[in-house]
């Protein structure tokens, strides 16, 4: 869980402008070691030019953005060696089987792999000598998440990682991303799934225009807009219809 006690991500007066337009418009916030942080909005609010610029990946305009203490501007491949970052499927060579890729990757970030381990995280063994092109969407999604963990990371960056992915694999992935947590390793995502930053986030900021418009736990969110008498037109149950689907079909990976 997080430690309240040290910053692993620190963001002062973050402010990325493209032109005439202002992507991020002096953002501030901080993520704690150990926990999962979402970055929620909806598309163009600046949560992915926020997670960009964090991953080295994209120049900020202006304001420090410290990554363990080093400074995204300064200090890009002290960084690199301390994070991970997902791509998306269009990332890697369809052509190369998980065992080249992972061969790649470890040649990258110049560290030895233990291929096993790597994909029994994922429950993807079988899939070992198989093509990237040839694993489903499902698949694919776990197969970069595990990628982001070969240099073992302080910190893991996830964009939208259970985009498209059927209700098995989407709460699959769930238990990884806590198991990742688990190990040791500080989690950052954005996602569109509110139930999703709900379970597994232990805070999220809400983005909005390129501005923090909010930044707490989830509960103390919701606990917040209920004392301000919101109300639901219909009243919660104790279960929803992904858990019937859930329950009548199985928990286990597919392999679609």
């Amino acid at each position: 869980m997080a430690s309240q006690n040290k910053t692993v991500i620190s963001v002062r007066n973050l402010v990325k402008d493209y032109g005439e337009f202002h992507a991020v418009k002096d953002i501030s916030f901080e993520v704690y070691e150990g926990e999962i942080f979402g970055l929620l909005g909806p598309n163009g609010a600046g949560k992915t030019t926020t997670l960009e610029i964090m991953e080295t990946l994209r120049e900020k305009t202006s304001g420090e953005v410290l990554i363990a203490g080093l400074s995204v501007e300064r200090d890009q491949n002290a960084i690199k060696k301390l994070i991970g970052v997902q791509l998306q499927a269009a990332g890697y060579y369809p052509s190369l089987t998980l065992l080249q890729l992972l061969d790649l990757f470890a040649g990258l970030y110049n560290v030895s792999v233990n291929h096993h381990e790597i994909l029994a995280l994922v429950a993807l063994e079988d899939k070992a000598k198989s093509k990237f092109k040839e694993l489903s969407g499902g698949q694919k999604q776990r197969f970069s998440i595990a990628t982001t963990l070969i240099n073992k990371p302080n910190i893991i960056f996830l964009d939208e990682p259970t985009t498209g992915l059927d209700p098995q694999a989407r709460r699959n992935l769930w238990d990884l991303i806590r198991k990742v947590r688990d190990s040791g390793t500080t989690v950052v995502i954005t996602t569109h799934y509110m139930d999703e930053a709900e379970v597994l986030c232990d805070r999220v900021a809400v983005v909005e225009s390129g501005k923090i418009i909010a930044l707490d736990s989830p509960d103390a969110l919701i606990d917040n807009l209920v004392a301000n008498g919101f109300e639901r037109p219909k009243a919660v149950k104790k279960a929803n219809l992904e858990d019937v689907f859930l329950s009548l079909t199985g928990h286990e990976w597919r392999d679609e």
